[in-house]
């Protein structure tokens, strides 16, 4: 059979396809991308040979490998997932077994994070879910949510974009609409975004406004903790032509901390680290180190430095649960004797 890919390729750009994408075309295997996951089946659009459209409840075929998440693109005959393309993009957060990985959504385009300023911004959760997204290998920007009941949104902004340096900020508000064409404008065809964020920082209610929708919401408990809405994870076709997965809140144990999106989300603590005598300093009174002077003179917040100790200090667990051997190369990496300074 024949395959009209013009018409093949028109409904899969309505789901976020893009060139960087690799799909087989093939008659005895549709393409589609997964919307949502329930246990070993997934609801995937897909379309036939000429470019119509449906939705079906796929089983996994047998070995498959990887196991597909939101955001994948797949190949399914007779309602059988048989293969995953590669990812471009994957937003990951620890196992419930040590050194086990789990993938939240696949080939991303940007991540939303997603916080509310009607109370004082968590900054080390901001910190940690900017480690996140630029370690899926997808940019983060960041929505704050609940403007029209900021208590002081100067200090607020002020305050993020020194805990996310050259992040693109939105400020936003779901009851008055404020901000919301802003972040249609981001979403446009071809961009796949998720919004990462705490239970109760607003992502459903963002959608709604969004959208129109009316996605189930909850409110924010009397302790100010959030409260889950979104169960599962799900993908949505946007009329600015984007798709936006939402996924359920997560916590700050849940997240994955590695050393690339270290170095982009704490940029100014990696500059200052370049002028380090050793390679390895550790910012905690070594020999030659050029970060704890900049802290004494202002350059740079103490709060920042001892967030970038805890992310650091995480990687290294991280790194000893994934892999026992690890923890014998990272004391030698500690070790005085074993340090490598910079060439100059």
């Amino acid at each position: 059979m024949n395959i009209d890919q013009q018409s093949v390729k028109r409904v899969l750009l309505t789901l976020g396809w893009t060139a960087d994408d690799r799909l087989e075309f093939s008659a005895n295997a549709l393409p589609g991308r997964v919307s949502i996951v329930h246990g070993a089946n997934a609801e995937v659009i897909r379309c036939d040979a000429f470019g119509a459209e449906s939705t079906a409840l796929c089983s996994f075929a047998t070995g498959l490998d990887p196991r597909p998440v939101a955001g994948d693109w797949v190949a399914v005959r007779d309602d059988h997932i048989v293969s995953v393309a590669p990812r471009r993009t994957a937003l990951r957060r620890p196992g419930a077994n040590p050194g086990d990985v789990q993938v939240l959504a696949a080939n991303v385009d940007v991540v939303l994070l997603v916080l509310p300023i009607d109370r004082k911004i968590n900054l080390r959760m901001l910190e940690r879910l900017s480690i996140m997204a630029w370690d899926s290998g997808a940019p983060p920007a960041v929505v704050l949510t609940k403007a029209d009941d900021a208590v002081n949104e100067v200090s607020a902004l002020a305050e993020t974009g020194r805990a996310v340096p050259g992040v693109a900020v939105f400020t936003t508000s779901s009851h008055s609409g404020r901000g919301i064409e802003e972040l249609r404008d981001l979403l446009h065809e071809g961009v796949t975004a998720v919004m990462l964020g705490a239970s109760g920082a607003g992502k459903t209610s963002l959608l709604n406004a969004l959208e129109g929708t009316v996605e189930f919401t909850r409110s924010v408990s009397r302790s100010g903790e959030g409260r889950h809405a979104t169960t599962t994870r799900k993908l949505y076709r946007l009329s600015s032509g984007g798709v936006l997965l939402d996924i359920p809140g997560i916590r700050l144990l849940d997240l994955m901390v590695g050393q690339e999106g270290l170095n982009e989300t704490f940029a100014d603590v990696a500059r200052l680290a370049e002028k380090c005598r050793f390679r390895d300093c550790q910012h905690s009174g070594d020999e030659g180190c050029a970060v704890e002077p900049a802290v004494a003179s202002g350059e740079l917040t103490s709060r920042r430095l001892e967030s970038w100790r805890a992310a650091q200090f995480e990687i290294s667990n991280q790194e000893r649960r994934h892999d026992s051997g690890a923890a014998p190369a990272l004391r030698r990496r500690a070790s005085p004797s074993g340090r490598e300074p910079r060439e100059r």
